[in-house]
């Protein structure tokens, strides 16, 4: 250990007389330098190298509430991504996009794909399911952001956020320009047997 302690701290100059060269010319033979450099690092022969140990999970599996999206909507996805970098230092927030092929109803309290795009879904740690502008608001809460939903919680103000959310849910698929939800559902069922064939694995 002392040995390489040595090694790693010296510089070996073109100069012979270096006293860091002398200290370890019992240790190793260093090649002579080309001229022109005026310095070269090497390596001891054999020298073994400490392992780097591994970093730790800066995001352990402590999520509060999950929120089920859309990763197929533009618009959605802008706020998803804004909830994303606030959550990074937090990890309160489990994002889970119900437009994968490997979304599961099973492990999301038996939501398919169908009801969840029809309004936004959370699912607390404890099971609970919150839905609409409660669902935004518990999302926001537990990014520092609950201020913006404060309001929600009394009336008439909450019925009215709660119309307006409701209005968007039911036209968001035309105002974002795509298909209605029976043609988006018809291309999925032909996708999935396309790629899965007869397997059971996959699931709508």
């Amino acid at each position: 250990m002392a040995t390489r302690g040595v090694a790693a701290a010296c510089v070996i100059w073109k100069h012979r007389r270096n006293p860091c060269l002398r200290s370890l010319s019992n240790h190793f033979n260093p090649r002579i330098i080309p001229r022109g450099l005026k310095y070269q690092v090497r390596a001891i022969q054999g020298a073994s190298v400490d392992p780097v140990a591994p970093l730790k999970n800066p995001h352990p599996q402590n999520w509060k509430i999950k929120m089920l999206y859309d990763g197929d909507c533009p618009l959605c996805m802008r706020e998803v991504n804004m909830l994303r970098e606030r959550n990074e230092n937090r990890g309160t927030i489990k994002f889970v996009d119900i437009s994968s092929n490997d979304y599961s109803p099973e492990e999301n309290q038996g939501l398919d794909y169908k009801t969840v795009m029809g309004q936004i879904h959370a699912i607390q740690s404890d099971g609970n399911v919150v839905t609409g502008v409660e669902a935004f608001r518990r999302l926001y809460e537990e990014v520092g952001l609950g201020w913006v939903y404060t309001i929600t919680k009394f009336e008439p103000i909450g019925k009215v956020a709660d119309a307006v959310y409701d209005f968007w849910a039911k036209y968001r698929l035309q105002v974002t320009g795509r298909p209605s939800i029976e043609a988006i559902l018809e291309a999925r069922k032909k996708n999935k047997v396309e790629t899965c064939g007869d397997s059971k694995a996959c699931k709508m």
